[in-house]
């Protein structure tokens, strides 16, 4: 019964690391060659490296986000890259942005939406923790009207999305994003 059990347990690691490698896009094949010498060696060395894997398990935090930099700007929004003069086009709540020429994927970004929290910036407690925001992708940075807080970032936010992750008076922050 203890066999059958620790055979189960030992395939559960192996799917969930597997998962685990995958996500992060690494080799698994060389994980379990590694996994079977061990196995092969000895059952001390197994519970070890079985111990290792649990634990360093509740440590990993896996994420699917890209990371870059993001700016803020202020009015006027209008003519956009993406809608021209439709000021429909910007949601209810104000969360909008546009994207730098790594996103902007001729014009292909418009109407994307991106979930963005703040992860770091160059002053010490910038970022709100806990806080993301959802914008809708409505202009391309190198061409709005409305000049960003600095050039060049990865995403320039309204100025009411970036206050709700971050000061508003830093020139830009360091964020996770992830197109949802």
């Amino acid at each position: 019964m203890t066999a059958v059990l620790c055979a189960d347990f030992v395939a559960l690691i192996i799917i969930y690391y597997y998962k685990c490698v995958q996500q992060l896009g690494l080799n698994f094949s060389k994980f379990l060659n590694l996994f079977y010498a061990a196995s092969m060696s000895s059952t001390s060395s197994l519970r070890l490296i079985l111990c290792t894997l649990f634990f360093s398990s509740l440590f990993l935090r896996h994420s699917l986000a890209d990371v870059g930099t993001a700016a803020h700007y202020g009015p006027p929004f209008l003519p956009t890259a993406c809608y021209g003069r439709d000021a429909s086009q910007f949601p209810s709540n104000n969360f909008f942005g546009a994207v730098g020429e790594g996103l902007w994927d001729n014009g292909a970004a418009c109407g994307r939406q991106y979930q963005v929290r703040c992860i770091s910036a160059a002053a010490r407690g910038t970022c709100i923790p806990g806080q993301m925001i959802q914008i809708k992708i409505v202009d391309r940075a190198q061409s709005s009207v409305s000049r960003p807080s600095l050039a060049g970032t990865t995403l320039v936010l309204s100025s009411k999305g970036f206050q709700v992750i971050a000061n508003a008076s830093a020139p830009f922050i360091n964020v996770e994003y992830q197109q949802v």
